[in-house]
């Protein structure tokens, strides 16, 4: 037996022209419980009409404050308190509701995308608890990997989720596949996305030698990313759940044995097709691994300038502009170039040295050191300090000493 305020909000949704479906979602009774409610019509619109009178000047307000910063009911409740209303949080509430189920629909409400065979994979990483290392227990992460068309699956289990980690995770994807789609979709990462506006030029850099496009989905939207959300969930539930294992070596063995036997040779709840079956039509689309070569990865390591404006990187040492000496920088080698940079910014580039020891300098970083010496130097009137001049001193012949002694 519903009670006389469920009913009220029953009409009072399909007063706002909501379907008899939106008002079963909404409300979470069945449609029969709903329709009988509408059929009926009770209580009357008289007595509907009197349990509503408090609220109704308010509602324009409520509505526009929830949905504009999404205000609890008590918050809203004080604020129209303090208008005049006197009625009870219960109806404010009642109100709300309508709003807070509508907001949840349009949330999970998402369109299945499907792509073409070679166009798109997903990638993600996710978090499966502790490892022993022999030492210490320490994170254990997964990366996943999924074609878009074929929902072929690649899993690489890690310790780190640095760049390093992914970037290598991504060659052994790729030589698994053999090759990588038109590309890749992700969520807003650090290692892939630094802003909304700025990629990681790391990342960026690997994917331009791939030949590969990045994209990551839009902001509070990981959902357009679902194929991979639910392989992570998969792959948690049917291969880690209850799974032993000795070492990360021994897992990931375990994981390609898996991933061979079960995951790509399973029928696919979605495609209704066996994915490595399906894969067959995806490959000839890939670009194939051998195109590009090895991608040579070199993690950037920190230093701190000198006070000689210079910075130490494999035996050798190479010139920075001198506003950065004693400054803590990073320092990676790429292509045979040494990149010095100071957060995001690149502040300096040398060819690598060909044998340790050497300094590779820059005449504009050295012309600025001189510079600044020379600004250091410079007496109150403009005049820079002149060498002093020591006097010269009597050169005495040691045979004095023999003959005072004698």
């Amino acid at each position: 037996m519903l009670k006389v305020d469920q009913i009220m909000d029953i009409l009072e949704l399909k007063n706002q022209g909501h379907s008899l479906r939106a008002i079963s979602e909404m409300t979470g009774h069945s449609r029969n419980t709903v329709k009988k409610v509408l059929e009926e019509k009770r209580p009357t619109q008289k007595s509907r009409k009197g349990r509503e009178t408090k609220l109704e000047p308010y509602k324009a307000h409520l509505k526009q404050r929830y949905e504009e910063h999404g205000l609890s009911a008590v918050r809203l409740h004080q604020e129209i308190r303090e208008q005049g209303y006197d009625g009870s949080i219960d109806a404010v509430r009642r109100y709300l509701h309508q709003f807070r189920r509508e907001a949840r629909r349009r949330q999970k409400v998402t369109v299945r995308f499907e792509t073409g065979p070679g166009k798109q994979a997903q990638a993600d990483w996710a978090y499966c608890g502790k490892i022993d290392d022999g030492v210490r227990r320490i994170g254990l992460y997964v990366f996943v990997m999924v074609m878009g068309y074929s929902r072929k699956l690649f899993v690489h289990f890690t310790t780190s989720m640095k760049m390093a980690s992914l970037l290598r995770c991504h060659q052994l994807a790729f030589e698994y596949f053999g090759g990588w789609p038109e590309n890749i979709l992700y969520d807003n990462m650090k290692q892939v996305r630094v802003s909304r506006s700025k990629w990681n030029e790391q990342f960026l850099d690997f994917a331009n030698h791939h030949g590969f496009t990045p994209k990551t989905h839009l902001p509070y939207r990981p959902r357009t990313k679902g194929k991979v959300e639910r392989a992570v969930d998969y792959v948690k539930d049917n291969f880690l759940k209850g799974r032993t294992y000795s070492s990360l070596d021994e897992l990931n063995a375990l994981a390609l044995h898996w991933l061979e036997l079960t995951a790509n040779a399973r029928v696919h709840a979605t495609t209704k097709e066996v994915p490595s079956e399906r894969f067959t039509q995806e490959l000839e689309k890939l670009t194939p691994v051998a195109a590009a070569p090895v991608y040579d990865f070199v993690a950037p390591v920190g230093r701190t300038v000198s006070w000689e404006s210079t910075v130490c990187f494999r035996g050798s040492r190479y010139s920075v502009p001198p506003a950065y000496a004693g400054e803590t920088v990073s320092v990676v080698s790429q292509g045979g170039t040494v990149i010095v940079k100071s957060g995001d910014m690149i502040i300096a580039e040398h060819v690598e040295a060909v044998r340790p020891g050497q300094s590779i300098m820059d005449k504009e970083h050295i012309a600025d050191v001189w510079k600044l010496v020379e600004e250091q130097t410079k007496l109150p009137d403009g005049r820079s300090f002149e060498p002093i001049h020591q006097p010269q001193v009597q050169r005495v012949s040691l045979s004095i000493f023999d003959e005072v002694r004698s």
